[in-house]
C-alpha cells in the first residue's frame, strides 16, 4: 500500500525547510543543551488529544538532523484517542539529552499542526460521505507561507483533496482576472494560449450566465462562488443538464463552506467543495516528549 511519506522526495527542498526551522530555533548558542549534556537518552513522544497523526516523516527529518533515533508506535493516518488515560505514547527517541531537547519544540510543532489539519480534513470527508457526497473536498491555496508542503501533505493524510498547489499547477480566473482582461471569455482564451492542453483552466463565476459563458470559453472546471445552497443546487443541475453531450467540466462549489454548513450545499451535480476551514485557523493535536526517568 503506497504510503504519504513517499510523496517527499529523497533530496528535495522539503529538508531544506527543517534545517532553517531547527536554525531558527537555535541562531545562537544552545544554554539548555549545555546544562543536559550529551549523555544517551530516551524519551516517550505522547498524544493528549484525539486526533489523526500526521506529518511523521517532517518530524523524523527533525530528529535525523539532530543525531537521534525514532521508533514509531502507530502508523501516519492512524486515529489516535488518549481519552481513556489522558495521555498515550506514540513514539520512542533515543539519543544525546541535548540533542532530544534541541528537536523537542521542532518535533512537536510539526506534528501538532499537521494532526490538527489532518485531524480536520478526516472529520469534513467523513461528514460528507455519511450525508452520501460521492464527489471530492479539497482544501485551498490559503496555506501560511513556507508551510505550504507541510499544510497540503496533512490533507491528504486526512482524505481530502489538495487542489491546485500552486499558481504554476492550474490557472483559476477569479474575478480580478475577468475584470482585468475585460471579459470571461478573453481570458480564457488568453489562458489557454500560454498554458496549452496539459493544464486545467477553472474560472469562479458569481451567475449561472458566468457559468455558461465560462463553458462555452472552454473551460475545464466552472467554481460557483458564493451561492447559497438552494440556489447553488438549482444552478449545477440546470449546468449539467444544458451542456450534456457538448462540453466536458466540472463544477466546483466554495466560499464559507465549514465541517457544521456543509450539508446544507451537497449535491451529486457538484464534483468538487474547497474549504479553507480545514487548515485555516485549525485547532492543533496536544503532543509532548518527556525524557524516560
Amino acid at each position: 500500500m503506497p504510503e504519504f511519506k513517499n510523496l517527499l522526495p529523497a533530496n528535495g527542498a522539503w529538508k531544506h525547510d527543517i534545517t532553517n526551522w531547527l536554525q531558527e530555533d537555535v541562531p545562537a548558542f544552545d544554554y539548555g543543551g549545555y546544562v543536559v549534556g550529551s549523555a544517551t537518552k530516551t524519551a516517550t513522544l505522547l498524544c493528549k488529544q484525539k486526533g489523526v497523526l500526521a506529518g511523521v516523516p517532517f518530524a523524523d527529518e527533525v530528529f535525523r538532523q539532530c543525531n537521534l533515533e525514532c521508533q514509531w508506535l502507530f502508523v501516519e493516518g492512524d486515529e489516535l484517542d488518549p481519552s481513556a488515560t489522558g495521555k498515550i505514547p506514540v513514539a520512542k527517541v533515543t539519543g544525546e539529552a541535548r540533542n532530544i531537547l534541541l528537536a523537542e519544540r521542532t518535533a512537536l510543532n510539526i506534528l501538532s499542526r499537521c494532526s490538527g489539519i489532518a485531524s480536520a480534513s478526516r472529520n469534513i470527508i467523513a461528514s460528507a460521505r455519511a450525508a452520501g457526497y460521492r464527489g471530492t473536498v479539497a482544501g485551498t491555496r490559503k496555506t501560511t507561507p513556507g508551510l505550504r508542503r507541510l499544510e497540503k501533505y496533512a490533507m491528504l493524510v486526512g482524505g481530502c483533496d489538495t487542489h491546485r498547489y500552486d499558481l504554476s499547477s492550474m490557472v483559476m480566473l477569479k474575478d480580478n482576472h475577468i475584470w482585468a482582461t475585460g471579459s470571461i471569455t478573453r481570458a480564457v482564451q488568453d489562458a489557454r494560449a500560454a498554458c496549452g492542453f496539459t493544464i486545467k483552466i477553472e474560472v469562479e463565476c458569481q451567475s449561472e450566465a458566468e457559468a455558461d459563458e465560462a463553458i462555452a470559453a472552454g473551460a475545464d472546471v466552472i467554481m460557483l462562488d458564493n451561492f447559497t445552497g438552494t440556489s447553488l443546487r438549482a444552478t449545477a443541475q440546470r449546468l449539467k443538464e444544458r451542456w450534456a453531450g457538448k462540453k466536458n467540466f466540472l463544477l466546483e462549489c466554495s466560499g464559507g463552506l465549514r465541517i457544521d454548513n456543509l450539508s446544507e450545499y451537497l449535491c451529486q451535480d457538484i464534483d468538487i467543495y474547497s474549504t479553507s476551514s480545514i487548515h485555516q485557523g485549525t485547532p492543533v493535536v496536544d503532543f509532548s516528549l518527556k525524557i524516560d526517568h
